[in-house]
């Protein structure tokens, strides 16, 4: 299951990133997750996905 409080979800799709997948949308389409939801959702603590570190990083 996905967590749905930002910052777990934050972890949770940093570790698959690393770990399982060479983009976001790769792990979007392979968990049937929305990319534009979970984006939104990062987004809105502060993080954004860097395509180069595939990875969401801090803005700050």
């Amino acid at each position: 299951m996905i967590p749905k409080e930002p910052n777990m979800l934050l972890s949770y799709i940093n570790l698959k990133l690393r770990d399982f997948y060479s983009d976001f949308k790769a792990l979007c389409d392979d968990l049937d997750i929305s990319l534009r939801e979970t984006e939104e959702k990062l987004n809105s603590v502060g993080y954004f996905y860097d395509k180069e570190k595939n990875q969401f990083i801090s803005q700050n």
